[in-house]
């Protein structure tokens, strides 16, 4: 199930409704809004107290049990702490693959 989910956030990268990095999320957060935000765990606490405000503030919803090894593997990279995504129905689509995982 987890591989379903990094199956689909590579797809939405490939989409272009993924935004990387700490930087562009908070811009995108603040002035374009997105539908989900998330959070590795290896992420600064002030990092992830600041983006839980964020997406409290705007009602976002926040993923945050996820490595950044693994984030960054899925995307190509060797890393990544921050993500978000612009489009409501993928959003939904990773939401409801992570729920799916967590509860199995």
């Amino acid at each position: 199930m987890q591989n379903r989910f990094f199956q689909f956030l590579g797809l939405t990268k490939k989409s272009g409704n993924l935004v990387e990095g700490y930087n562009k999320c908070e811009e995108n957060i603040k002035k374009h809004g997105v539908y989900l935000t998330i959070l590795s765990l290896e992420c600064a606490e002030n990092t992830k107290n600041k983006f839980r405000k964020y997406c409290s503030d705007r009602s976002i919803p926040i993923i945050e049990n996820v490595s950044k090894d693994d984030l960054g593997h899925c995307l190509g990279r060797p890393e990544i702490n921050v993500l978000c995504v612009k489009d409501k129905n993928m959003s939904e689509r990773l939401l409801q693959l992570w729920n799916e995982n967590n509860q199995a």
